[in-house]
């Protein structure tokens, strides 16, 4: 369900999807070449659960279904500005977002199911060739902190 109003909730998830080995999915965004980054997105109603945001957006933009147990809260969360050309997304006066940090450890790479108007590429990276990749600095410095999530 979308939420009531048109205006995106200032609340996202960042997850960070890897492997054991520390390997890294990154998707690039369509329309903007070479921006690449993990899978993000705002809450779609103020009282969804963020575990629930960070499983629908692994699905909507990879397709992959995470079994129980494969995704953890990392307890991170990021306050930044949102970019001014996306400021007209949320509410008159809103200028911050929190992100909420999230691991999805799968067994091994695999290929994933974009969705074509929002992501146009995907790769499997090294975790420290994966956080050079991102355009986002909170995105990078999450998959640099990868080794420490690792069971």
């Amino acid at each position: 369900a979308m939420n009531d109003t048109a205006y995106k909730i200032p609340e996202s998830v960042l997850v960070v999807i890897h492997t054991p080995r520390l390997e890294v999915l990154l998707i690039e965004r369509t329309g903007t070449s070479g921006m690449w980054q993990s899978v993000t997105g705002a809450k779609d109603t103020f009282d969804e659960p963020l575990h629930q945001t960070a499983l629908r957006e692994v699905y909507e933009e990879t397709g992959i279904v995470p079994t129980a147990g494969q995704l953890q809260d990392w307890g991170i969360c990021n306050v930044y500005d949102i970019y001014p050309i996306w400021r007209h997304r949320y509410a008159p006066g809103v200028t911050r977002n929190t992100e909420h940090v999230w691991g999805l450890c799968l067994p091994q790479p695999c290929a994933v199911t974009l969705s074509p108007h929002e992501h146009t590429a995907w790769q499997w990276l090294p975790h420290r060739a994966a956080a050079d990749a991102c355009f986002s600095g909170s995105n990078a410095e999450a998959i640099l902190l990868l080794p420490r999530f690792i069971a």
